[in-house]
């Protein structure tokens, strides 16, 4: 049984303790992070991007993230495990975002879901709670509407924006939502959702008043170069470090370093 449960953050929340969020695709990542202590890992959509080498999210299926949420199933032991619903497939309607929510928690080893969206898709979250499939909202910048939102840029900048996050966030909230996923919007705007909701709020590029935080981990240790977000903070060059290793790899087999003595069988 895992150790971290909704109930945990719930209980975490109300303590004041923060809550650590990172993504992870594989098996091998998703030990690591489970080992240091990390409390629910997301295999976020995300992973068409620093994965696939997508230029967004949008094309990426149901199939992929069922294969990787099986390999990050293998991995952890401890922390809650969120699969994110991929583009349409909990959009054309409550029965459908039930069905493919039902697979994440039977195929991919899943204990709860993630959906990006506000009142638009309550039907379907009510749908999912009810059938007993735990729920992760996400508001705010919503990486599925990049192209109706004209790119990522920050939300609730104007006071009619921030109202509707605002509205979107309770609406969630009383349709049975755990959690909810606040992305890109202003700092006060997220504390102040922060302090009205009874669930924990996670943040990316939310500030600091937000009850946890999540940012991708290939951009924490410096993997993935296309851009680099302003809200994230690179704790490690471990793409760097691999890039130098390889090289070294490569110059060794070249001229006849590798393999030595100690790496061959008598």
């Amino acid at each position: 049984m895992h150790t971290t449960t909704t109930a945990t953050l719930l209980e975490m929340k109300r303590r004041g303790e923060k809550i650590t969020v990172l993504t992870a695709y594989d098996w091998a990542t998703a030990k690591l992070l489970d080992d240091a202590g990390v409390e629910m890992l997301l295999v976020g959509d995300s992973l068409g991007m620093v994965m696939l080498g997508l230029e967004n999210t949008l094309a990426v299926t149901m199939d992929d993230m069922l294969h990787h949420c099986k390999a990050v199933a293998r991995g952890a032991k401890q922390a809650l495990l969120v699969g994110d619903m991929p583009f349409m497939s909990y959009q054309v309607s409550p029965e459908q975002a039930l069905a493919n929510a039902g697979r994440f928690l039977q195929e991919g080893g899943m204990h709860a879901v993630k959906v990006e969206g506000g009142r638009d898709i309550l039907p379907a979250v009510r749908k999912m709670t009810r059938a007993g499939i735990p729920v992760l909202g996400h508001v705010g910048l919503t990486p599925q509407h990049v192209h109706q939102l004209g790119g990522f840029k920050v939300q609730g900048r104007t006071d009619a924006a921030a109202q509707r996050i605002r509205e979107d966030a309770v609406a969630l909230e009383e349709a049975g939502a755990f959690s909810l996923v606040l992305e890109c919007v202003p700092a006060p705007l997220a504390q102040v959702i922060s302090e009205q909701l009874t669930i924990p709020t996670i943040g990316i590029g939310a500030g600091p008043g937000c009850d946890g935080q999540v940012l991708v981990f290939h951009d924490v240790v410096g993997l993935y170069d296309r851009f680099t977000p302003k809200f994230v903070k690179q704790y490690a060059q471990i793409g760097a470090a691999m890039r130098e290793a390889v090289r070294q790899y490569v110059q060794e087999v070249k001229d006849g370093t590798f393999p030595g003595e100690e790496h061959v069988f008598k």
